[in-house]
């Protein structure tokens, strides 16, 4: 694989890991911030959104931890462990978890991009625990064909 995307592609998953924590230490700042332009939704329903995008932020982050995981993984050029198994069954449950937080919020603060947003997390949880049986597959052959040598 291209080296420089692998590269590229770990310094973005950092740069979302990391940021991500500036992001969910600022979200109380940053909903007030907003609540000046938003006044009579955000004010009035500040704690509900801080509990919603502030464990739905932490499920986000957790998500990218794992993702940090498997990029050693591949950097190390041993994709194919049962460690990244375990990543993407995490990140299933995780996406998860974050579509409960979004649905519990569809149904006090109704808007169409937490209905996207709730498509989007269950999609990719489905994708997940699938990539998830397929590493595992691919884990169980590299493991026979490295007996058989």
């Amino acid at each position: 694989m291209n080296e420089r995307l692998i590269r590229f592609t770990k310094h973005m998953v950092d740069f979302m890991f990391y940021s991500g924590w500036i992001v969910l230490f600022t979200l109380p700042l940053s909903l007030k911030f907003l609540g000046k332009y938003y006044s009579c939704i955000i004010n009035e329903y500040f704690l509900f959104m801080l509990a919603i995008f502030g464990a739905s932020g932490i499920f986000g982050i957790l998500i990218i931890r794992q993702l940090r995981r498997m990029m050693k993984t591949v950097i190390q050029e041993s994709c194919f462990v049962y460690d990244n198994v375990r990543s993407l069954s995490t990140m299933a449950v995780l996406s998860l978890c974050i579509v409960v937080m979004f649905i519990i919020k569809i149904c006090i603060l109704p808007t169409p991009a937490t209905a996207v947003i709730v498509l989007v997390f269950f999609i990719a949880s489905l994708f997940c625990e699938v990539l998830a049986h397929v590493f595992e597959k691919a884990v169980k052959y590299k493991e026979e064909n490295d007996l058989t040598i």
